[in-house]
């Protein structure tokens, strides 16, 4: 019997419980041992939940129960979890985790105490796009190939806000709000829309992929609050859609690491997932582009995920946390976050008057930025949007572009940007 303690029994905890009653029987027979929830820590103990295991509000009944083989970190947040999964590795005992803000920020003192005891496992797949596989794919069914890139959608809030936004003209606030009464957005969303939460993710998969040691501090990250119907209709009009990618690109022997709003070709595969779903693309040089499409949230999904690692624990298969001795890659150098280059779009609130486009198409070429179109749109009296796409250039020029533009006294706003890839 292999028995299981778990730190924070809400929403995601409450579904384990769940799950491994229901489905004792199949999961049993899949992990060669019968799997038990004996203890739970949760923060407000006389909160009436649905489950029937001894809870505590001491994360220490778990973390010292010797009894206990597995200890499933369900917190959130990021220094607390840190110490009490640290310590519950040193007593001996494999952890399992969603906590992608943990590992953001610790995965790599955590590998270095799972691989230094012998039998202790680390599983993660539930911290990365809820219930998709991606990580075991990285891990396993893609570890012969060289990975060029991996990009997608990582955050269901987001999505779900932009696919409303898009699909029946709803604007940010609303769809926002109406994310919130259906429980895809936190009161708070701001991890969410400011593109926190996919960022985790992705240093995440880099690291698995790439051995690239970055901190969210570390790369390029922009979240969706900045973008209105204007956007969403220039991007229909030349036939992109809008999402919030998260990328991972490698170069020669660098590595671009990017979270951002992105117009993005509307036959893509990518911009065909809407809603709630998380949706992953993976090249590999051998295998060419695969894509991971599912349920990147909610407690049943996460859960799923969960308990494939509890049951590959319970198998026997132990690893270091990012599943390597060494990286697929190594020597390899993460890009500035100036020294990226793209495509851009602008928007610019200007004065409605003579000699505007011209001055500002001087501040363009000023700092080598071309325009590859432009438009002009009413907007109230004496103003109008212009609206800006350029060619390829990097990251330093454009913002430079915005910072000179915003100084201008014809700007009447703070410029506004989405990268098109």
């Amino acid at each position: 019997m292999v028995k299981v303690g778990i730190l924070g029994v809400g929403t995601v905890g409450q579904s384990v419980i769940k799950i491994l009653r229901e489905n004792a029987d199949i999961i049993e027979a899949r992990a060669g041992k019968k799997i038990v929830v004996t203890k739970g820590v949760v923060r407000d103990i006389t909160k009436k939940r649905d489950v029937k295991i001894a809870l505590s509000d001491n994360p220490y009944d778990v973390i010292n129960d010797e009894s206990i083989d597995i200890v499933v970190e369900l917190m959130g947040g990021v220094e607390k979890p840190f110490e009490l999964v640290k310590e519950a590795m040193q007593k001996g005992k494999s952890v399992v985790t969603a906590n992608k803000a943990l590992l953001a920020y610790h995965r790599y003192e955590l590998q270095k105490i799972a691989s230094s005891k012998k039998g202790l496992a680390f599983g993660y797949e539930a911290s990365v796009a809820g219930g998709i596989p991606i990580i075991q794919s990285l891990k396993s069914g893609l570890s012969a190939n060289h990975l060029e890139s991996i990009s997608g959608i990582m955050n269901g809030t987001c999505n779900y806000i932009l696919t409303k936004m898009i699909h029946e003209g709803t604007d940010f606030d609303t769809a926002l709000k109406e994310a919130q009464e259906l429980g895809y957005a936190e009161a708070d969303p701001t991890f969410d829309i400011g593109g926190l939460d996919a960022a985790h993710k992705l240093l995440i998969l880099a690291s698995i992929a790439y051995g690239i040691d970055a901190k969210p501090e570390d790369i390029l990250i922009e979240g969706i609050e900045n973008i209105t119907s204007i956007d969403v209709d220039f991007a229909k009009k030349f036939g992109y859609t809008i999402k919030l990618l998260g990328i991972a690109k490698k170069k020669g022997e660098t590595v671009e690491l990017r979270v951002h709003p992105c117009m993005i070709d509307q036959n893509s595969m990518i911009a065909k997932i809407d809603g709630v779903m998380n949706g992953i693309s993976a090249v590999g040089d051998m295998v060419g582009e695969t894509l991971y499409y599912g349920p990147g949230a909610g407690g049943d999904a996460t859960a799923s995920a969960v308990i494939a690692d509890i049951i590959d624990i319970a198998r026997g298969n132990t690893s270091a946390m990012l599943g390597y001795n060494k990286p697929l890659e190594s020597n390899l150098q993460l890009v500035n976050p100036k020294e990226i280059c793209s495509k851009y779009y602008l928007r610019l609130l200007v004065s409605d008057e003579a000699g505007v486009l011209a001055k500002i198409s001087e501040t363009f070429a000023k700092y080598d930025v071309s325009i590859e179109m432009i438009m002009q749109q009413p907007s109230g009296s004496k103003m109008a949007n212009l609206l800006v796409a350029t060619h390829i250039c990097k990251e330093e020029s454009i913002t430079k572009v915005m910072e000179e533009l915003y100084e201008n006294q014809n700007v009447l706003t703070k410029p506004s940007m989405i990268r098109i890839d």
